[in-house]
């Protein structure tokens, strides 16, 4: 037997538990031992994942079509540096403050690279990395927050059904239908299934 064919996702997405440190929040953070998630641990969360040809992103037909069957009519960029995004300073920090959103948040580093942290269910944090290349949705809903790696420069392409609207509810907003609805879908749908794997 050889060896499990390796997810191509992995060269540009790559997840793992973080440690509790407070140390600058754009180093990777690892646990020692470290302890990394598989993307599809993560889809479990609802966070999905693509590798896409970033340098062909305008032409790219498995671009178009993610968009045409998931209905991200609206795109844009957003670029993240100190030199390209006015008050950095200010907007890093509230990118990394814990929030969710009402609608997906899709994301495609078509340049650079950044770190999505979200909660796993029993709310410790994942980090995921994304490089150029990697395309991922968090959904509406999850707990959630954004900071750049130590390269300190991301171009990321910004997907949205309809008009966006980028509205950070910053935690706590467990009363919003879109979180309870996230809970609903995919943390107590997994605590209700092991429950039933336990009577089986």
């Amino acid at each position: 037997m050889g060896a499990p064919e390796k997810d191509p996702r992995e060269e540009v997405l790559q997840a793992w538990y973080m440690d509790d440190s407070d140390e600058d929040q754009r180093l990777p953070h690892h646990k020692e031992p470290k302890e990394f998630v598989s993307l599809d641990q993560l889809a479990e969360l609802g966070v999905l994942s693509w590798r896409l040809d970033a340098d062909n992103y305008e032409t790219d037909e498995e671009l178009k079509k993610i968009r045409e069957s998931r209905g991200y009519s609206y795109m844009d960029f957003c670029e993240v540096s100190p030199e390209k995004l006015p008050n950095y300073e200010e907007k890093i920090k509230s990118f990394f403050e814990e929030h969710l959103h009402t609608d997906e948040e899709i994301r495609y580093a078509v340049a650079g690279s950044g770190y999505f942290d979200v909660r796993d269910r029993n709310e410790k944090w994942i980090r995921v990395w994304v490089k150029k290349g990697g395309m991922i949705v968090l959904p509406a809903g999850i707990y959630h927050r954004f900071t750049l790696d130590s390269d300190n420069y991301i171009k990321a392409m910004r997907l949205f059904i309809g008009d966006p609207i980028w509205t950070p509810f910053n935690r706590p907003h467990d009363d919003l239908p879109a979180r309870k609805e996230y809970l609903k879908n995919f943390v107590e749908k997994e605590v209700g299934d092991r429950a039933v794997d336990a009577a089986a």
